[in-house]
């Protein structure tokens, strides 16, 4: 197990597929400016944009890319536009930030599945 989350968003051109890892985060974070928490709670308070999702999507789809190993070119900020325009924001939003909670909460334990610390 790792943190890492993926997700589908079904386009018009077909599957666009992104993966999300700690890696992929901190590239949110760089081309944003934002820290991952800051772009999360950047929904609630009107502080995260189209811009800012676009540069998360593209940041997953070309995590995805890599991982699959298959060449291709670099993912562009336009190929996540594309995407963007085709679905709209409110499929791309719930697939991304979806994929980046389930990386952030990676490693923490609910209530009831009792402690993992084999020492204790």
């Amino acid at each position: 197990m790792a943190a890492r989350s993926e997700g589908v968003i079904e386009t018009s051109e077909g599957e666009v597929r992104v993966l999300y890892t700690n890696f992929a985060l901190a590239q949110v974070e760089k081309e944003t400016g934002k820290s991952i928490i800051a772009f999360s709670e950047g929904f609630a308070n009107g502080q995260t944009g189209i811009r800012d999702i676009a540069i998360a999507l593209k940041a997953g789809m070309e995590a995805q890319r890599r991982s699959a190993q298959s060449g291709g070119r670099v993912v562009s900020l336009r190929d996540a536009f594309n995407a963007l325009d085709d679905v709209g924001f409110g499929v791309v939003a719930a697939t991304v930030m979806t994929a980046i909670a389930e990386v952030l909460g990676y490693g923490q334990m609910d209530d009831d599945e009792g402690d993992l610390d084999p020492n204790v």
